[in-house]
Order: C-alpha cells, then structure tokens, then sequence
C-alpha cells in the first residue's frame, strides 16, 4: 500500500522517526514508520527495537499524548545485538504533518533509479518480479508482443522494435541490463548504454568470451566511450546454478548494491 492510500484511510496516526544513530542500528537515521492502533506501515528495522516503538505510538494514541521520545541501547538488555544506540522521536500527526510526510513521499519516488530491462525472456521477466518490489522504477522492454504478455510482475513494460531510442531517451543515473533474444541486438544496446557515459550500471549477460567479442565489436563501431564500466557476465558469475530465477536474483543484488552506493555518495557529496 502507498503512503498516500495509508494516510487516507487512517485518522489517527504516530508518526516514529529515527533521529539520531550511533553505532550499528538496522537503520540509518531518517527512516521512519507511521502507526496507528491496528496498522503500520513502513520500518525502522524490525525486531525488539520496532516492536518497543510500536507499543509506545499505541500507548500514544491510547492515551492522548501528542510527542515522545526514545533513547534504546541495541544491546542484550532489549534482545538485539547491533551494539550501537538510536533515539526515536514519535509524534502525532497533524494535517501539516501528513502535507509534509506525503511531500516527502513524493520527493522519494521522483527519486528512484530507473532501471531498463532489455529483453522480456525467462530472466528478462523474472528480474521484472525482483525489482517490483524495490525502491525503482523497472521498465521492461521488448519487441516481440507474445513475450510483454507473459510479464506478470507490476511493472512498465514497452513494445517497441527500437530499444536504443528508449536508452537515449533514459534520464541519467539510469541502469541497463541487456539480455534480448539476439546477439547482434545485445552488442547494439549495450554500446548505446556505455556510449551514454552516464549510467550507473550497464550489464550484458553472457561470458567472458562474449565480453571479448562484444569489446572488439564496440571499438570498431566509432563507439564514444570504451567497455571499462561494463558488467559481463552480470551477477555472480562462480554461481553454477543457470535457473531464470537465481540469476535474476544475483542480478538484481548486484544492480541493487551499484545503485544504493551511487545514491549514498550523492548524499555524502551534499553534506
């Protein structure tokens, strides 16, 4: 459920926000979950941590009180082993509050990372059913209309038979996986992405052999831009199990742990 449906269907909310973190916590500072006396939505870790914040947001609404605060050590005496200490500010939820929480919402899915799915094969869907369920946004491309009407991942899916306009098109930051039916057409696409300079993930699936081939094939077609930044094979690549799924999970950590760490260096480069 979206944040907005939430807050729409709920009149009495606590909101409870990580404010302060030292040490290790399951969280970084910021997160924050909304609770109301049968409902939750959102995390702060999980775990005796969140369900102590929980009782206290309900204690809360129970009781009439508008602010609290928390200061939990995560350490043996509450359960947890993270062995650092956060502090939790709770708060019932104005409509100035709600203004502002759904503002933020959107500022977050503005946010998200595009990711291109180059191909609607077994992989191409199973990572579409990895990735609907992530922070991004997932648009799954193709140019065969029997494979799209395969996809049941809730997901964007485009038809198209010129999939290197779509990487053009694509906002910078972008992350393409290249994995279609043909590979002539992977070779195209993939020096469309490289040739981008400004992606944050470019894989092609296959070998190091086609690695090799497809390095010889970008640098005789005037490419702009050399094969330094291309993952190939994507995923874990000593994993010897070749199933759709399993693949596509290894990929999806991968893309996942490339995005996650460009979005934290952003943030430390505007501190």
């Amino acid at each position: 459920m979206r944040l907005s449906q939430f807050l729409d269907t709920n009149t009495d909310i606590v909101r409870v926000s990580l404010c302060r973190v030292r040490g290790s916590s399951p969280r970084e500072a910021g997160a924050e979950m909304f609770v109301t006396p049968n409902g939750l939505h959102g995390t702060i870790g999980g775990g005796q941590l969140e369900y102590m914040a929980i009782d206290q947001a309900r204690k809360m609404l129970g009781g009439g009180r508008d602010f609290d605060r928390m200061d939990v050590p995560l350490g043996p005496e509450i359960g947890q082993c993270c062995g650092g200490r956060v502090e939790l500010a709770l708060r019932r939820m104005t409509q100035a509050d709600r203004a502002q929480a759904l503002a933020a919402d959107a500022e977050r899915q503005a946010a998200r990372s595009d990711v291109y799915v180059l191909g609607a094969g077994h992989i191409g869907r199973a990572l579409a059913r990895f990735f609907q369920f992530l922070p991004v946004r997932c648009i799954l491309i193709d140019s065969r209309p029997e494979e799209l009407a395969l996809v049941d991942a809730k997901v964007e899916t485009r038809l198209t038979p010129m999939a290197e306009a779509e990487i053009r098109a694509a906002p910078p930051g972008s992350a393409f996986i290249v994995l279609t039916h043909d590979h002539a057409l992977d070779f195209l696409l993939t020096s469309e992405a490289l040739d981008r300079r400004d992606a944050a993930y470019v894989g092609l699936i296959g070998s190091a052999t086609k690695r090799m081939k497809f390095a010889r094939f970008h640098q005789s077609h005037a490419a702009q831009s050399d094969c330094t930044g291309l993952i190939c094979p994507i995923g874990d690549a000593s994993c010897p199990d070749k199933r759709p799924e399993v693949i596509a999970a290894s990929v999806t950590a991968q893309v996942m742990s490339v995005l996650t760490t460009a979005q934290s260096e952003d943030v430390k480069l505007t501190i």
